[in-house]
């Protein structure tokens, strides 16, 4: 049984070894026979930026590249790919190739290095399919140059938010994609390249700006870029040549265009001229040229889909594709960087940041920095009382204080109010927690301090202290009224003076009274008798009939004792008698 059993073993190891074999017999690698390049001796012209600033067209200024925000149609597919076969205009040609158009650039699109991360530092060359199989790419294309002995990556390669390498400031058409979404083509100085304040997350150098601002711009480009002889002749060869080519540009919408032609150096394909007006024609606003010739190839999801135009090794009737170095990938959504920055998560391609961070990159802390009145806390800046804005370094609005500025001032009469604490600060002439009061008569300024100097004691102006000052209506009302009260109380006191040093009576106003009541009345008591006497004399002289007295001497009633002294005055008694003798015979009878 145990001899049965290696039998097996040793029968299913040597079928897979004739497997290996077989494979390894029949593996097919290409031979880099259709060499397209620029230049024949390194890359790139020694020139400046600053060079190539200054012979560009007028029109164009002092800017060497130009930036389209990109589109974020994140709601549609990823990108639209369309195969297509079309005559060349002005020749017998027919091309055949892919255009794929990317809706969100930003968050679809990767430069990636050869094998994955590490493949330029390592000098490695690695076939699109391979590269694109293992990063999940949907539709992938070569991108940069590379150098055909050593494998190196030549040119800027930013990869995802990593910067790879950079030319060192060497003056060819660039493509990339910075932070805030925006497309940027055309020359770079090496400030633009590391400008960190909008950096490049995507970054690649190809050769020829094909097309600027819906133009051709091949011309300006070659006096731009052209320095060295190039393999297969001149860089006006490079231009005119037809081969297989590679391109990437934008439409008006901001959407990439990633373009590829099949073709073979010499025999078909285009020129970089026809390119530039195919381009043109399908509304690419800028686009450059990338690797082409036997590099030139395009892989959907990790298959290849182009036609390459280097022959196999180890049979040259085939046809292979060829290891190059960086490619463009275009991917499912994916976050920028693809883990957040580590502060959060991404989900379709949006990074969900965690409390305390923000941005597309969740890369940007909600709070840089709370100055001296605030504090960061994980959700934000947490101003104190009487500050306010995303860094504490705003007072709050006239008219409000305190805690988040969210409480409102009470003052009166255009107060002032501490944004920290609300209390008010009044304008001269008015008093009071709120302002509510005018200064009181005879003082004026700030908090009613200062006394008036006024003539006859007036007041003044509770503002000014101007002694010519016509008081508002209710100010006038207060003075009436406290001019009306004072008087009153002045004259209250001078009369209650006047009595006090006025000499007290010896009988009082009741006794008065009494006396003077008991005096008319006796007045009219006398008065009334006498008013009766003269009625009654009056109507005995209207009636003689009724007189029953008659006249008797007073002489006669006393008697003898008073006869001298009547002697004495006979004479009198003579007249008197001579008056009365109408009453002589009046004698009274009883």
């Amino acid at each position: 049984m145990a001899a049965e059993s290696v039998k097996c073993t040793c029968v299913w190891l040597l079928l897979w070894l004739c497997v290996r074999l077989s494979d390894t017999k029949h593996t097919r690698v290409s031979m880099d026979d259709d060499l397209l390049l620029p230049y024949a001796d390194g890359h790139g012209p020694t020139h400046s930026h600053r060079h190539v600033r200054s012979c560009q067209p007028i029109a164009h200024g002092n800017t060497t590249h130009e930036s389209h925000p990109s589109s974020n149609h994140s709601g549609r597919p990823v990108a639209d790919s369309t195969l297509f076969a079309s005559d060349v205009p002005g020749s017998s040609r027919w091309v055949y190739g892919h255009m794929t158009v990317v809706h969100d650039p930003l968050r679809t699109v990767s430069v990636l290095e050869p094998g994955g991360t590490g493949g330029c530092k390592m000098n490695h060359r690695v076939s699109v399919e391979e590269t694109a199989a293992a990063a999940g790419c949907l539709y992938a294309q070569n991108a940069g140059f590379f150098n055909t002995h050593s494998g190196a990556c030549l040119g800027n390669v930013v990869s995802d938010g990593r910067r790879v390498q950079d030319s060192g400031g060497v003056q060819n058409a660039q493509f990339g994609i910075r932070s805030d979404g925006s497309l940027v083509f055309g020359y770079l100085s090496q400030e633009d390249v590391l400008d960190e304040s909008n950096p490049f997350v995507q970054l690649v150098s190809g050769v020829i700006w094909l097309l600027r601002d819906g133009e051709v711009y091949i011309k300006q480009s070659l006096e731009a870029e052209c320095d060295k002889m190039q393999e297969t002749g001149h860089l006006r060869t490079f231009v005119d040549v037809v081969s297989a080519r590679t391109a990437v540009g934008h439409d008006a919408e901001g959407k990439l265009v990633l373009f590829h032609i099949d073709g073979q150096t010499g025999i078909r394909g285009m020129s970089l001229w026809e390119m530039a007006e195919a381009l043109k024609k399908y509304g690419v606003i800028n686009a450059i040229n990338l690797d082409g010739g036997g590099s030139s190839t395009f892989v959907v999801n990790g298959s290849l889909a182009s036609y390459p135009s280097d022959h196999c090794i180890p049979d040259s009737r085939w046809r292979c594709g060829r290891k190059v170095s960086t490619i463009l990938c275009v991917h499912p959504p994916r976050c920028q960087p693809a883990n957040c920055s580590g502060h959060g998560d991404c989900v379709d391609g949006h990074c969900r940041c965690q409390e305390g961070w923000q941005g597309v990159a969740c890369d940007s802390s909600v709070c840089q920095t709370c100055g001296p009145h605030g504090l960061c806390l994980a959700n934000g800046c947490v101003c104190d009382a009487g500050w306010r804005g995303k860094n504490c370094s705003q007072v709050c609005l006239p008219g409000f204080y305190g805690d988040g500025c969210s409480q409102t001032c009470s003052c009166n009469n255009d107060g002032s109010c501490n944004p920290i604490d609300g209390r008010c600060a009044c304008p001269p002439g008015f008093h009071g927690d709120t302002c509510e009061h005018t200064c009181s008569p005879g003082f004026f300024g700030p908090a009613c301090a200062q006394e008036c100097h006024c003539d006859n004691l007036c007041p003044c102006d509770p503002q000014t202290g101007s002694c010519n000052v016509t008081l508002r209506g209710e100010a006038n009302y207060t003075l009436h009224r406290a001019g009306h009260c004072l008087a009153k109380q002045m004259f209250t006191t001078w009369r209650q003076e006047e009595d006090a040093n006025r000499e007290q009576p010896y009988l009082t106003e009741r006794m008065w009274l009494i006396v003077t009541f008991t005096l008319a009345s006796l007045l009219s008591a006398s008065l009334l008798v006498h008013i009766v006497q003269a009625c009654r004399g009056r109507v005995a002289s209207h009636f003689p009939e009724r007189r029953d007295y008659s006249y008797v001497p007073l002489t006669d009633i006393n008697g003898a004792a008073s006869r001298s002294r009547d002697k004495a005055g006979a004479s009198r008694e003579r007249g008197f008698e001579l008056d009365n003798s109408d009453s002589q015979d009046e004698i009274w009878s009883p």
